[in-house]
């Protein structure tokens, strides 16, 4: 496949910075590969450290500027105009989106769905976050004022380009912010033509600039250029240790979305018809390369054994092909991530594989194809309990009663996302409390995703939050102004 077979409405070798599509400095690209073929897929390019500091130079003539001189309503037109066009373009970019990922058609027009939803959501909240007035001592009118950081920086990762576009650069533009984007090197087509749409709804020159590139040479240069006045980081942990301590360096405030070892806790009373789907399309989604899969399902001992043969049923039913294929999970996005995730079941430590998808026939060869693994028998303390796989493989793990399992829950370095199934309404007030996450879902996973709830994590899983409206508060500055007037 060649990017002309692509039928592209931009063009993938070149950046966006100023409002001006330019090649990188150094006129070099990068090869993109499909993860269903092993086929090159288009040509990006191999932006440095120079086209990092061009794009930041850029960006505040838009925040100083037209942008950010902007009345907030105008704004959120704007961003609500980019919705509308994603919308328009929803076909095209959930197709480069599975092409370039590897995720199934669905899941990529889904996510292709959910950026048009961020946009259309900012769009309406640009006007809506206030300052207050604070009762102070006579004589004094005190109150409160929300302003943008000015230029911030967002390097996002390969899995969900898309939904963390939305959520993170969307929530930048609301305020005001003037963002520089580095999108991933192995998927970034969807960052590119999201700049082409955003410039054709009618964004500012400036206010978006997209610099593709390498994480040690673009990303590196964005996490520690001193015209950056905010960060977003959504990635590894060991990647956002780095950001963070390179962005001290100039005392620039990080939000960090790491990953996580998510559970679901399963109890005996617990709906298990409404559960099942939930509990494993949670660990599978995205070949589980999501930073919110619930890799680790908890279930109580009398209902151990039925539940762990009713998910291996649904294992033993899975499918894997082509993204273009559409079936229940596309490919690994690379060779490397499939020897990361085939090196955790070469030594399970004492578990056992209790069931696995199958690869469909007559996959590409040069595919990342990986079947999902079901495993039990692990300690709660074995690395694959521990560790963030990010792959298809769910371990399920015993517990006694409620100390059991938030002990178990709560046992790893990680905090981003549980669910709790239940029918017990105390219970499930007690383990939301109780369990040590970013987000609790009870009797559900994920609740649709919804671009409203509050994202983020504790722990190695970050700090900070991105969606809906707490995100705002990040992306801006709270100014305190106290006036004195007799």
């Amino acid at each position: 496949m060649t990017t002309s077979d692509l039928d592209l409405f931009f063009d993938p070798s070149r950046c966006f910075i100023g409002g001006e599509w330019v090649l990188a400095n150094g006129q070099e690209t990068l090869p993109l590969e499909n993860p269903s073929t092993g086929e090159i897929l288009a040509h990006i390019p191999r932006g440095r450290a120079a086209d990092i500091d061009a794009a930041v130079v850029a960006a505040p003539a838009a925040h100083h500027g037209e942008w950010g001189r902007m009345p907030a309503a105008e704004r959120g037109r704007i961003l609500a105009r980019i919705g509308h066009k994603v919308l328009e373009r929803v076909d095209d970019l959930a197709r480069l989106e599975a092409l370039d990922v590897g995720k199934p058609l669905r899941q990529a027009r889904a996510d292709a769905l959910a950026l048009a939803r961020y946009m259309e959501f900012y769009g309406g909240a640009a006007d809506k976050l206030m300052g207050e007035t604070i009762p102070y001592q006579a004589g004094y009118t005190v109150y409160t004022l929300r302003e943008p950081h000015g230029v911030t920086g967002h390097i996002i990762p390969w899995n969900y380009p898309m939904q963390v576009i939305g959520r993170s650069v969307g929530g930048a533009l609301c305020m005001g912010n003037a963002a520089v984007l580095k999108p991933a090197e192995e998927a970034c087509l969807t960052a590119i033509a999201f700049a082409a749409i955003a410039e054709e709804a009618g964004l500012p020159r400036g206010a978006l600039n997209v610099v593709p590139g390498l994480g040690e040479e673009a990303g590196a240069a964005l996490s520690v250029h001193p015209g950056v006045n905010h960060l977003s980081f959504t990635g590894s942990v060991g990647v956002g240790m780095l950001v963070q301590q390179a962005a001290a360096r100039n005392v620039v405030p990080v939000t960090l979305e790491l990953g996580g070892k998510s559970p679901q806790l399963v109890f005996a009373d617990a709906d298990l018809q409404r559960a099942l789907p939930f509990l494993v399309n949670a660990g599978i989604q995205n070949a589980g390369q999501t930073c919110s899969a619930a890799s680790r399902i908890l279930v109580q001992r009398p209902v151990y054994e039925a539940v762990l043969e009713r998910l291996a049923e649904r294992y033993r039913a899975l499918e894997v092909g082509p993204a273009m294929a559409d079936l229940d999970v596309g490919p690994l996005v690379s060779a490397r991530q499939h020897e990361i995730v085939s090196g955790f079941l070469a030594d399970l430590g004492g578990a056992r594989i209790v069931a696995r998808g199958h690869v469909a026939d007559s996959v590409p060869a040069g595919g990342h194809y990986f079947a999902p693994a079901l495993v039990a028998g692990a300690d709660p303390g074995n690395r694959l309990a521990q560790d963030e796989i990010f792959g298809p493989v769910q371990v399920v793990i015993p517990f006694d009663d409620e100390a059991d399992a938030v002990r178990i829950a709560n046992g790893t370095d990680y905090g981003l996302v549980a669910g709790i199934w239940t029918a017990d309404g105390a219970r499930q007030m007690r383990l939301a409390r109780a369990i040590r996450s970013g987000q609790v879902f009870i009797n559900n996973y994920g609740a649709g995703g919804g671009v409203e709830l509050p994202f983020g994590g504790t722990g190695r899983s970050g700090h900070g939050r991105e969606k809906g409206l707490e995100a705002l508060y990040g992306f801006s500055v709270l100014k305190t102004v106290a006036a004195w007037h007799g």
